[in-house]
């Protein structure tokens, strides 16, 4: 039996499973801040963990070990990138901006105002991207 949580209950990892299980190439919709910052921290997690292998092997002159570290940095940079990408996406669709957005990122200084629209609370109630994630359907 499969135990079905609430989303106002979803801890770290509930979230960062979310991005990468039920919404893995997901463009369209919304993301709750929530979802957006858990999944950003914890990729950052895992790839500090992931360059702590490769910065050991270096250390202990084991190129073996930074090979296949760095090799697991890479794979997992691929694997993240389009669930990534997504929840971008749908976290800007949340503050009701379109996912065109994301191009800021290309544009030095000026891609600083995506971290305000990534922090911004999204619109309370439906906008042209869906119904606001926080409501609880009955």
């Amino acid at each position: 039996m499969e135990i079905v949580k609430n989303e106002q209950d979803y801890g770290m990892f509930d979230w960062y499973k979310k991005v990468l299980t039920e919404n893995y190439a997901n463009f369209s919709g919304r993301a709750r801040r929530s979802e957006y910052w858990y999944f950003v921290l914890t990729n950052i997690l895992v790839i500090i963990g992931l360059y702590v292998v490769v910065i050991l092997g270096a250390v202990a002159d084991i190129p073996a070990i930074s090979a296949i570290g760095g090799g697991l940095v890479v794979l997992y940079a691929l694997g993240t990138f389009i669930p990534g990408l997504a929840v971008a996406i749908r976290r800007l669709h949340d503050t009701g901006k379109s996912g065109a957005f994301i191009l800021l990122a290309f544009v030095p200084l000026i891609s600083l105002i995506l971290i305000v629209f990534y922090a911004t609370e999204g619109d309370k109630a439906k906008n042209e991207y869906g119904e606001d994630p926080k409501q609880v359907i009955v």
